[in-house]
């Protein structure tokens, strides 16, 4: 006998490793990268260097959202200091067709019509 069709329960996201603060003296060098200039094997630092990769690109993501959030938040009609979308790109460094993309697309989280990245 079959089963019957039962909903499918998403697969859980693997967050990916967290980006460890680096402190102010790494910074300074050049050749200091999260320690991996420091890692020989290299098995070890295909292993980390990914990683990392999966981390930031992870973060930029997630900082993206929050950037269209802001945006959206900020050009809300209802808000007696709202900014117009020229207003937005300026502060972002944005054109300001991105920054109409950026303030829908804020909406669209905000109405919880788009899932956050996790």
């Amino acid at each position: 006998m079959a089963e019957p069709d039962r909903p499918r329960t998403p697969q859980p996201r693997l967050r990916p490793v967290p980006l460890i603060f680096e402190p102010a003296e790494a910074a300074a060098d050049p050749e200091h990268f999260f320690d991996l200039e420091r890692i020989e094997d290299p098995r070890e630092l295909l292993t980390r260097a990914t990683e990392l990769t999966h981390a930031f690109r992870a973060a930029a993501d997630r900082s993206v959202e929050f950037q269209a959030v802001a945006a959206a938040q900020l050009a809300d009609p209802r808000r007696f200091d709202r900014l117009t979308t020229a207003d937005i790109a300026e502060r972002a460094d944005w054109t300001e067709d991105y920054a109409k993309k950026m303030v829908e697309f804020g909406r669209d989280l905000l109405r919880g019509a788009v899932e956050p990245t996790d």
